[in-house]
């Protein structure tokens, strides 16, 4: 692996969670962070998926949806059994997960957050998500990252 590790490889490493770590290099004038890796994994930009921080009844909530699609905030509400949602603070977002936007990985944030991952990661045996770092991208099974995360699949991509 190039560079030194994240704290989500690290975590996964210490649970023994089967993943590959993929490095590619990252263009700082890129307009969308996923499609960038998709686009140099050479995978289908539907099984490469970017992690939103979204704020639920004012408690900050993880949506894991495909890059190419959009976070539905109402069913993302519903599936974390709450009313009003609203796309965090991009401040909040990167104090609670120790991340930066565009590197914001769903594992080993700094404070654990509910996750909804969209059920279409279901259709594939493994997809891609940040390893915390742009530029650095995680293969998984979704029902790992699901295990691993206490999260849930829900239709949350618009």
């Amino acid at each position: 692996m190039a560079g030194k590790g994240t704290p989500a490889t690290a975590l996964l490493s210490k649970k023994g969670v089967a993943h590959r770590v993929h490095a590619y290099d990252h263009d700082p004038r890129s307009d969308s962070y996923g499609l960038e890796a998709a686009e140099a994994l050479q995978q289908p930009p539907e099984r490469v998926f970017k992690t939103l921080v979204a704020e639920i009844d004012g408690k900050l909530t993880v949506g894991v949806v495909p890059v190419t699609g959009q976070l539905d905030l109402k069913s993302l509400a519903a599936a974390a059994g709450g009313k009003k949602a609203k796309m965090a603070e991009i401040a909040d977002a990167e104090r609670a997960t120790g991340y930066v936007a565009g590197g914001i990985s769903p594992i080993g944030q700094k404070k654990r957050l509910p996750v909804v991952v969209d059920s279409s990661a279901q259709r594939f045996d493994t997809i891609y998500c940040s390893a915390g770092r742009r530029g650095l991208e995680i293969e998984l099974a979704p029902a790992d990252l699901v295990a691993l995360l206490d999260g849930t699949f829900a239709d949350i991509s618009g």
